[in-house]
């Protein structure tokens, strides 16, 4: 799951180091605090097996060699969106008559995202009067985007309930923009087209003129998005990955003053649901000082990585992502293979790898130096279970001329992470 946006210009000589700001938690403290719903890790681990026995299906009725494209799969892994996907999906759709939709139009860019596995979800309002979105709130992309009504491929009313659709015709401060929208996932093509609206985040912020997109077919999400309990997603990266020159959410918020600080913060939580605040960040959620970084691309939340080890096996100097948008923690594919192997983790048709349960008390520590400090996630930590069933929690993924390695959920939710758009830098600190 990733992608953009275009940072404030504002130069911060930054080292690691205790935080002498203002302490931000009070109780008139001026933050806009969003609930995030955490995914189970049965429901992951459900629809990753769904996944894969759809993948196992298709291979083994065209005869293919199971084990060796297990193997092609975890080493290829240059999109976040699998073929087996789009092809196991289609041939579910022949079987029970149900249109995918043709993409039409420009591709503006390739984004390198499914959601498949995305854990936390928070809750938008479009329009007036406001319609209800759940969306995943996403550090590695930067456009809003929702589906509208009578979208193709934009799930089914007996799975979650069905998607949540946006009416153009029931809000009175709808705006036509109409300029093609589209994006290329691994999988397949998402588009649409762009409108104009209010947004409104929690009860507080209220954005006005926000550009965003309407989503006529979501056919290139593939089974991810149906099972997801997703509508859409809204990007929280700089402008520069912004499709359509949009103007992301949080830029609009800055510039029409609706934050106290050009800051947002993630609290993940331990296998609960977590917690999103806008306009700064919040003490009570974290002990200790917190360690800053500066970003190394603006474009993206991309940082250094000075090494990242586990075991016997170390990267030296790298970089990643920090990326709420991504439930794993992905890297190089051959990197991962290294790793997985080290673990005795084997590869499966889906690109990702399982283990064997009983070895997942004696996993090593995956440990990220980051700016001169050491932020480990144990080993415990990098596997999703449900019932007998062991995901390692680490993938491959080649991004060409992107970051190498992608901080996701599994990583977040062992720190309280804060994203400061002005400053050009990432916060971590120890929760509470």
């Amino acid at each position: 799951m990733l992608f953009r946006s275009l940072a404030i210009a504002s130069a911060l000589s930054l080292a690691s180091a205790s935080s002498e700001e203002p302490r931000q938690a009070s109780a008139n403290d001026g933050l806009v605090r969003v609930k995030l719903t955490k995914r189970s890790d049965h429901e992951i681990v459900a629809q990753h097996l769904k996944r894969e026995n759809d993948a196992l299906r298709l291979a083994m009725s065209q005869g293919e060699d199971v084990a060796e494209m297990a193997k092609k799969a975890a080493g290829s892994a240059l999109l976040r969106g699998s073929q087996f996907d789009e092809q196991a999906s289609e041939a579910r759709a022949r079987e029970e008559d149900v249109s995918l939709g043709e993409g039409e139009g420009k591709v503006e860019n390739v984004v390198i995202k499914d959601y498949a596995n995305a854990q936390y979800y928070g809750t938008v309002h479009i329009g007036t009067p406001p319609q209800p979105f759940t969306v995943i709130f996403d550090t590695g992309s930067s456009n809003l985007w929702v589906p509208k009504i009578n979208c193709k491929n934009c799930g089914y009313w007996f799975i979650h309930g069905g998607k949540k659709k946006y009416d153009e015709g029931k809000s009175s401060s709808f705006q036509k923009d109409g300029s093609d929208f589209q994006i290329q996932y691994g999988s397949g093509s998402v588009h649409g087209f762009f409108s104009v609206d209010k947004i409104t985040l929690a009860d507080d912020i209220e954005v006005t003129g926000q550009k965003f997109a309407e989503v006529q077919d979501a056919g290139g999400l593939g089974v991810g998005y149906v099972m997801g309990q997703f509508d859409g997603i809204l990007g929280l990266g700089f402008e520069g990955l912004a499709l359509g020159g949009a103007t992301t959410v949080f830029k609009n918020a800055i510039d029409q003053g609706k934050v106290a600080q050009q800051m947002f913060a993630f609290d993940l939580g331990d296998n609960n649901d977590g917690e999103l605040t806008f306009g700064g960040y919040d003490d009570s959620k974290f002990t200790g000082a917190i360690t800053w970084t500066p970003l190394s691309e603006p474009k993206y939340w991309q940082i250094d990585l000075e090494n990242i080890q586990l075991g016997s096996y170390s990267t030296g100097k790298t970089n990643g992502i920090v990326d709420s948008g991504t439930s794993l923690i992905t890297g190089p594919s051959m990197e991962i293979m290294k790793i997985a192997a080290s673990v005795g983790a084997m590869p499966n048709l889906m690109g990702q790898y399982t283990i064997d349960c009983a070895k997942v008390p004696n996993l090593p520590d995956l440990d990220f130096q980051i700016n001169g400090k050491s932020w480990p996630v144990k080993g415990k930590d990098l596997v999703i279970q449900s019932g007998g069933t062991c995901l390692f929690a680490m993938m491959g993924m080649d991004i060409p001329s992107g970051p190498a390695w992608i901080l996701g959920d599994v990583f977040m939710r062992h720190y309280y992470t804060i994203f400061d758009y002005g400053g050009k830098r990432v916060g971590f600190a120890n929760p509470v």
